[in-house]
């Protein structure tokens, strides 16, 4: 019986480099479906927040639309409807929405 279990334990050593290229493979899919993408994604929209300027119209993540009034190093003054003034974070900006109006005008 003991022999049984030595040959099988024998016979199964290569198993061990077919294990290493499929978590290998599972880990290359992985970075280029989830990471890469989303890495990609957080710098188009940082470049984006960069780029904003007085006068542009935009969407924030909460679905307010404006107009930008003022800009500082963090925040931004939306002028939305009737005059009225909200300050914002740049960070609170929706690079998504915002390209939807881009592509609207």
């Amino acid at each position: 019986m003991i022999e049984g279990i030595l040959l099988q334990a024998a016979a199964g050593g290569s198993g061990w480099i077919q294990q290493l290229f499929l978590f290998g493979g599972i880990a290359i899919v992985f970075y280029f479906f989830m990471i890469r993408p989303q890495q990609k994604k957080q710098k188009d929209q940082k470049n984006f927040i960069n780029d904003i300027k007085k006068g542009d119209r935009i969407v924030t993540i909460g679905g307010i639309h404006g107009r930008i009034a003022e800009m500082d190093e963090d925040t931004i003054t939306l002028d939305v409807e009737k005059g009225a003034k909200i300050k914002f974070e740049k960070s609170a900006i929706s690079l998504e929405a915002s390209k939807k109006l881009a592509d609207k005008a």
